[in-house]
């Protein structure tokens, strides 16, 4: 027996599908006559149908308390109460080429001009864990990123800086513990307190068997120290955050929105499950696991996605692992434009690009934010690039408007239809992977590799053939175009002076204690029930150098190799 509310609501309903249907066979099938739509069908980038007009009958499948009100869970309208009222996202320029000094003089003329938080990129041998002086290191030191070898790197990258007061992103994975325990170990020299040292290392490694493809050791092993990294954060740094879990290169590696989505998500189960079987509350260390993700083309599209990853994060949470607290159910993400829309030709045009990938991103309530640089499809930003990539985050911030009310678009029948898909579509492909065998197993399989492989394929033909416009490539091309962008300067003294610190160190340290260290280093690692963070902070300390670390550890796991995908 229905009740008086329902009885309205069905009548309402009749009365609303009885009016569309007049309005499609009358008004619509009129004007259709006269002026047909551009085309047949029409879809979102990631390839979800996007009907004519949404009304009250598409979102009769949301429950008004699955929308709710921010900061309350599932969190679809924002983590916090007051979001951008309160202060608005941080502002996280990337910067990273060179070494150490260089860098810290591009954190501070972004510091001048009004960035809000640091992160920081680094080249390519940092990232796989050699040294700056190893045969494959050459041609590679300082340019994609900055050198970082031993804590006398660290110390000159984040000098000045009052690591108290502003938060540190460090971009790394596969050697990601090491920069975490040099972090610490810096932060103890200076005479900080560790609880009060903020920002984030990403350390997200399952994304790099998925996407990125940086590894160094086997799956299960690396899987192992990004579970250390979580439980010495817990207990020793309690603001920062001990893991950036990454959509951002799932996208970048070619996948759909709903893909970038999903297997984040079975990424976070993964290392969820690794460390409540360790034996730690998921109160105890859920509250400082952090999001990383991508600002697509689509507009509407991503504001969705953002806020379906909130809900579905806040249920998983809730649900499945029995947290109590709400910060533990509370996902919070840094964003950052697509690097993969940028393109060469035309290339100021990527400041637009840009721009409404940005809003869009304020839009689904981030909380940190990188605007790429005009002329990233190049090289590394310039100074004058990165300053407009800034002034794009500011200008929204400051004239816009847009931050005077949370979730502005919270309540649109088709913000919150392509919202309550994402989550369902989530939620599908999380239990796929639950049927199959699970993230790791799935990883190991190819699975997720072939999924956004043929996404990425698909993608591709649709911007050759031009039903995906692109300004300036297959759209509105200029022939002959010259393009006349200045390029940052790679220093070829980089090398010889990164050298010079490394061996300095080298010669000043105990070189007996480093050795003895390193053999402990071996026998923390054959322990599963031991964590590998506080033994490589003093290591760092010790003056022991990425390489020695890495290669050490090498002997014991060995490395991995990816069964190719076809």
């Amino acid at each position: 027996m229905i009740n008086e509310k329902q009885a309205l609501d069905n009548m309402a309903r009749e009365q609303l599908e009885e009016k569309l249907k007049k309005w499609e066979n009358e008004e619509l099938a009129s004007f259709l006559k006269r002026q047909p739509e551009r085309k047949d069908e029409f879809s979102t980038f990631g390839n979800i149908p996007v009907k004519r007009v949404y009304t009250a009958l598409d979102v009769q499948d949301t429950p008004l308390e699955d929308i709710g009100l921010p900061g309350q869970y599932p969190f679809t309208r924002g983590p916090y109460p007051t979001m951008y009222r309160g202060r608005n996202w941080t502002m996280r320029q990337i910067a990273g080429f060179g070494v150490a000094e260089e860098t810290n003089k591009r954190f501070k003329y972004l510091i001048e001009q009004g960035q809000t938080g640091i992160s920081t990129d680094f080249d390519m041998p940092t990232l796989m864990g050699y040294d700056s002086d190893h045969p494959m290191s050459t041609g590679e030191v300082g340019r994609e990123g900055v050198a970082v070898d031993t804590l006398a790197d660290m110390e000159a990258l984040y000098a000045d800086i009052d690591l108290e007061k502003i938060s540190v992103s460090m971009t790394i994975n596969p050697s990601a513990w090491i920069l975490l325990a040099m972090y610490y170990a810096l932060g103890q020299k200076r005479g900080f307190d560790p609880h009060r040292l903020s920002g984030t290392v990403q350390a997200d490694i399952l994304k790099e068997y998925m996407a990125q493809k940086e590894w160094i050791y086997p799956i299960r092993p690396s899987v192992r120290i990004v579970r250390d990294c979580i439980t010495f954060c817990a207990e020793n740094m309690k603001r920062f955050n001990p893991i950036n879990i990454s959509g951002y290169h799932i996208s970048e590696a070619g996948s759909s929105p709903l893909q970038e989505i999903a297997f984040t998500m079975a990424n976070t189960i993964a290392y969820v499950d690794e460390v409540t079987k360790a034996g730690v509350d998921v109160d105890e260390f859920a509250p400082r696991l952090a999001f990383f993700f991508v600002c697509q083309r689509d507009f509407f599209e991503e504001i969705a996605k953002f806020r379906a990853a909130r809900r579905v994060y806040a249920k998983i949470m809730k649900e499945r692992f029995g947290a109590k607290k709400p910060e533990s159910m509370r996902l919070r993400f840094h964003c950052q434009t697509a690097a993969a829309t940028l393109t060469k030709p035309q290339y100021r045009v990527n400041i637009i690009r840009t721009a409404l990938q940005a809003l869009s991103a304020v839009l689904g309530g981030a909380q940190s934010l990188h605007t790429n640089g005009m002329d990233e499809a190049f090289a590394i930003p310039t100074e004058e690039a990165m300053k407009i990539a800034l002034r794009t985050q500011q200008v929204i911030a400051e004239e816009s408007n847009v931050t005077q009310v949370i979730d502005p678009l919270g309540g649109s029948y088709y913000v919150e239809n392509l919202t309550t898909y994402f989550e369902k579509e989530t939620f599908r492909i999380l239990d796929e992977v639950e049927a199959r065998g699970g993230t790791v197993k799935l990883i190991e399989e190819g699975w997720f590799q072939r999924q956004i492989a043929d996404f990425a394929y698909e993608t591709a033909t649709k911007k050759a053939s031009g039903e995906y416009p692109l300004i300036g490539v297959n759209r509105f091309a200029e022939e002959g175009e010259k393009v006349d962008v200045e390029i940052h300067p790679y220093d070829e003294t980089t090398v010889d002076r990164q050298l010079g610190r490394l061996n300095q160190v080298r010669k000043d340290r105990d070189e007996e204690k480093v050795q003895r260290l390193l053999k402990e280093l071996v026998e923390v690692a054959k322990d599963e029930s031991k964590n590998i963070m506080p033994i490589t902070v003093e290591l760092v300390k010790e003056g022991a150098s990425m390489g020695d670390i890495v290669e050490t550890l090498k002997e014991l796991w060995g490395t991995y190799r990816e069964t190719p995908v076809f």
